[in-house]
């Protein structure tokens, strides 16, 4: 089975699809998405899922490459591919980050995607799997955990929003995509300690093991648990 990774871009609204269609592609670069280096789907496919004209979709990836997100080649092999590198961790970035966001906005995020994510796994642990659902949350698990430092983030965010992805929503996939988009800055700016990254892959595999099993309430308990560790750690390095 493979997924679409822009499953979670939803159409845009015709009074302001420049506007929206830099603003959706924007999100899925900055998630990690499409990582450096890959390349967008094709126009034809990506102006269809955006419910915009081609000449749209392509004002709004000028505009991405004006600004050095994505680089557009020409010919045979040619397409446009994501330039954009995620800022090195940083402590000083994280402090930046929350205080460009203030503190309510930052609870009523980690409030919404505790919501949106817990009940994703539990919708997925209802759900009837086939065996190919299975295998690829199995390898999007596996990923991340071989992943390296450079790779993690995107990996992490690949895995997550996967669970929403196979509930089959493309709504949940959206406001999980949604959730994610509103911590990635901390998120991106949080060091990377390896007893954390240990910690982390424990957790992510009780998530997959309580949604394989079919137990509804152990994953929505085990991706809670995942995420009050992920906000404990950013008042970790706030305070």
């Amino acid at each position: 089975m493979t997924m679409n990774p822009l499953t979670m871009l939803r159409p845009v609204r015709a009074g302001n699809a420049f506007e929206e269609t830099v603003e959706r592609l924007l999100q899925a670069i900055k998630l990690g998405v499409v990582g450096p280096g890959e390349k967008l789907p094709p126009e034809r496919e990506l102006a269809v899922q955006l419910g915009i004209s081609r000449v749209t979709l392509r004002e709004a990836i000028r505009a991405l490459q004006e600004a050095g997100y994505l680089d557009v080649r020409r010919g045979r092999y040619g397409g446009a591919f994501v330039t954009y590198v995620p800022p090195p961790p940083g402590q000083a970035d994280l402090r930046k980050a929350v205080a460009d966001m203030g503190l309510a906005d930052l609870s009523d995020a980690l409030t919404f995607r505790m919501a949106v994510e817990c009940g994703a796994a539990e919708v997925l642990a209802t759900s009837e799997l086939t065996d190919e659902q299975r295998a690829l949350l199995g390898r999007k698990l596996s990923e991340l955990n071989e992943a390296g430092v450079d790779d993690y983030r995107r990996l992490d965010t690949a895995f997550h929003l996967s669970i929403a992805e196979l509930t089959g929503s493309p709504l949940l996939a959206t406001a999980c995509a949604d959730a994610r988009l509103r911590v990635s800055d901390l998120l991106n700016a949080i060091p990377m300690l390896q007893v954390n990254l240990d910690h982390a892959a424990v957790q992510h595999q009780a998530i997959v093991a309580a949604i394989l099993a079919g137990d509804p309430d152990a994953a929505r308990r085990a991706v809670a648990e995942h995420l009050e560790g992920t906000a404990a750690l950013l008042r970790a390095f706030l305070a």
